[in-house]
């Protein structure tokens, strides 16, 4: 089952627990398909970039939490919660970048 069919099941009217928390599980799954398309753009984005300062890109940063927050409020998730969660997914793709960065410029000496 979908995440989608879950959540016009489950939200409808959750029977159990369990049936919540396979609905949960749905979703996560789909999440981290959707996560892993990021990276693959993420990895794509970080070849155009010559150093720590433009991976980092700080104003790049606020403009997508801004634009989290804003889709998060339309769509009935807590903006608060959904800021969180972007920082956290920026800051462990922009370790990712930087990760794969130093292990290039290791690999060209």
């Amino acid at each position: 089952m979908t995440a989608n069919q879950w959540k016009d099941r489950v939200m409808a009217d959750p029977k159990s627990l369990p049936e919540v928390r396979a609905g949960i599980d749905a979703i996560d799954a789909e999440l981290v398909r959707l996560l892993a398309e990021r990276q693959a753009l993420v990895r794509a984005a970080a070849r155009f970039k010559a150093d720590e300062q433009a991976v980092r890109a700080p104003a790049r940063v606020e403009q997508v939490v801004a634009s989290a927050r804003e889709r998060a409020e339309a769509a009935g998730l807590s903006p608060v919660v959904a800021e969180s969660v972007w920082r956290a997914m920026i800051s462990a793709f922009i370790d990712l970048e930087l990760a794969e960065q130093a292990s290039k410029a290791t690999d060209a000496r």
